[in-house]
């Protein structure tokens, strides 16, 4: 056979009932548009199409996961799914909960990037989203992992995570859109660093590589934009592992800008590595070693334990994906209340 063809994308899990009801968490923070806003668009939606749900709008990032936690049981006892409405952050910290529970995951995409949504179709119009949703049907996404903590769309060390704590503070100052994001890049490129000095263990070999930025992706999207070759397996059971040279902050500027403009592909000094797992230490040459390190997943900073093992989950992800060819659920709700369907419409929910 001649070539590689691009593989088929991974089959529609059987489990897919349409009347599911759906347990939402929605980041008060993520997105431009006042949080009720979107929560009346989105159960406006869900109503329309007799759909159960339960709605928690979350005013504390820190609670996030805790409420991810009683949305995830409350599914399972249910037999629903979870939803995650937000961005790149929020649709982390509740996929982490719902990775292993059996529960699908749906999201409604509403941060500044969204890679994980648009790699999957899915709308980041409010309405949009909500009624992909409701035609929405499991599929398996294979999500990292760094130690026990899971990625969607990237994890990394070193200056970006430096980078994305800079950027927050720039965001509430300024406002969350992607020239305040990419003013606070530049921002803390030019206050300059002090490299890292990492031991890298893959299948490719051990190694030792000095970097400002260690930068692990998982979202084939998100490397096309930057400009850099994409590798069919990535996202599909291989992570692409990127190590930026040492620079000054100029080159450092001059390769934000490359990436800014998608030609990140045509700096020659960049290391790339495709790998199943990848260990990173810090170098023993430190006389005082630590013990943790800061990584960056999906725009979220936490201090992790040394050795950082980098991998791909063993479990796949459930998650709800726009079944194209299904009827608007909506739509057809609306028509069997007008038609005096006793049910229609009827569907609990709560907030």
């Amino acid at each position: 056979m001649l070539g590689n063809p691009e593989p088929d994308p991974p089959p529609i899990h059987p489990m897919s009932d349409p009347t599911l009801p759906l347990f939402i968490v929605m980041n008060a923070g993520s997105g431009s548009t006042a949080a009720d806003d979107r929560r009346a668009v989105l159960e406006s939606v869900l109503d329309e199409a007799g759909r159960a749900h339960e709605t928690v709008v979350v005013a504390d990032p820190s609670t996030l996961p805790a409420e991810a936690r009683r949305a995830v049981a409350r599914a399972r006892a249910a037999g629903g799914a979870v939803v995650a409405a937000g961005g790149d952050g929020t649709i982390n910290a509740v996929a982490q909960q719902v990775l292993g529970s059996g529960c699908p995951l749906g999201i409604l995409p509403q941060g500044t990037f969204n890679y994980f949504g648009r790699t999957h179709g899915i709308p980041t119009d409010i309405e949009a989203a909500a009624r992909a949703l409701l035609r929405a049907r499991p599929r398996p996404i294979r999500v990292g992992l760094v130690n026990d903590r899971i990625f969607l769309v990237n994890a990394s060390v070193g200056l970006y995570p430096e980078l994305l704590q800079d950027r927050e503070w720039w965001k509430q100052r300024y406002g969350r859109n992607r020239f305040v994001a990419l003013l606070a890049a530049l921002s803390t490129v030019l206050r300059g660093y002090r490299p890292l000095r990492l031991e890298l263990d893959s299948a490719h070999g051990s190694g030792t590589v000095r970097t400002p930025t260690l930068f692990v992706g998982n979202n084939p999207l998100q490397l096309e934009r930057l400009g850099l070759p994409v590798d069919t397996a990535i996202g599909e059971g291989r992570l692409a592992a990127i190590v930026v040279p040492p620079l000054g902050p100029l080159g450092l500027v001059g390769l934000a800008l490359r990436g800014a403009f998608g030609e990140l592909g045509s700096a020659q000094t960049l290391l790339r590595l495709d790998v199943e797992q990848l260990v990173v230490r810090r170098s023993r040459l430190r006389l005082r070693p630590r013990r943790r390190i800061d990584v960056a997943t999906d725009g979220e900073v936490a201090p992790l334990p040394l050795p950082l093992r980098f991998r791909v989950a063993p479990e796949p992800l459930l998650l709800l994906v726009p079944d194209r060819e299904a009827p608007d659920e909506a739509q057809d709700g609306a028509a069997r209340v007008a038609g005096g369907d006793p049910a229609a419409g009827a569907a609990p929910r709560a907030g």
